[in-house]
């Protein structure tokens, strides 16, 4: 039995899967808010309950020169502007344990990233602000040893919990996905999301930089939602040739449309009695 996760207005666990997007980092407000806007009114016009994502701060990018985002007190503005604009529940990751504290105020989601999926007190620190915490399975990590983060949240009297999948390291620059651990997650009673852009991602790929394959976004998106899953996560952007970050595995924003009608139809499929 899956626990139901409430976020803000959104729950997560039941049907319909929910939708958490956004571009991969706050470039700027405008980009921000025009994305959102955009994917706000597809949901809606779709009826899939939608979760905004951004981040003010990329602090594992794989060069000192990458760019990295505004930082906690200006993203924060901007992530507060769309959650008020729009009246969408908001995600963002933290990366310190005090960062946790200062950012549960202004979202619906607290996310652990993936690197950072084993580190106790960053764990605790998200699970004692009493927000919904979003671990995602580091890429070095089996779908079993995700329990082990699981009990360190739990500890701490919080059992809003959501696990996503990325991808698993395999060889150098590569990540693969073994459909096996979405079962497996979910067997641990809490919801669990498929990240579909980040598992093409490719660490480090382009020297500088990560690189991806973008045209494995769709079908494993497809097939995740096939073996059932409560929610898909997608970076986008409306030009993910001028990304700042992850442009690469990003989803141009015209093409989400297309995109979640076939999901949605793929799950419809998949619960006809």
């Amino acid at each position: 039995m899956t626990r139901e996760v409430k976020a803000g207005k959104v729950t997560v666990g039941k049907r319909p899967f929910v939708f958490i997007a956004g571009p991969c980092v706050i470039e700027d407000r405008d980009i921000t808010m025009y994305t959102a806007e955009r994917l706000v009114k597809i949901c809606d016009e779709l009826n899939i309950p939608f979760i905004f994502k951004s981040s003010y701060d990329k602090a594992n990018r794989t060069s000192i020169m990458s760019f990295r985002g505004p930082g906690v007190e200006k993203g924060l503005e901007v992530l507060g502007e769309v959650r008020k604009t729009f009246d969408v529940p908001v995600l963002t990751d933290v990366h310190t344990a005090e960062e946790a504290s200062i950012v549960a105020p202004h979202v619906d989601v607290i996310q652990v990233p993936a690197l950072l999926s084993r580190q106790t007190d960053l764990l605790i620190a998200c699970g004692r602000t009493k927000r919904p915490v979003n671990i995602k399975k580091g890429q070095f990590l089996s779908p079993y040893d995700i329990q082990h983060a699981i009990r360190k949240i739990e500890s701490t009297g919080n059992y809003s919990i959501l696990l996503t999948e990325r991808g698993t390291s395999f060889g150098y620059n590569t990540l693969v996905n073994d459909f096996r651990s979405l079962p497996i997650m979910a067997g641990f009673g809490y919801p669990v999301i498929f990240d579909a852009t980040h598992s093409v991602q490719k660490p480090g790929a382009a020297l500088d930089r990560s690189g991806g394959e973008r045209e494995f976004v769709f079908p494993l998106a497809r097939a995740a939602v096939a073996v059932g899953v409560s929610g898909i996560f997608m970076e986008v952007h409306p030009d993910p040739s001028k990304a700042l970050c992850d442009g690469e595995n990003s989803i141009p924003l015209d093409e989400v449309p297309f995109i979640l009608k076939k999901l949605k139809r793929i799950e419809e499929a998949l619960w006809e009695e």
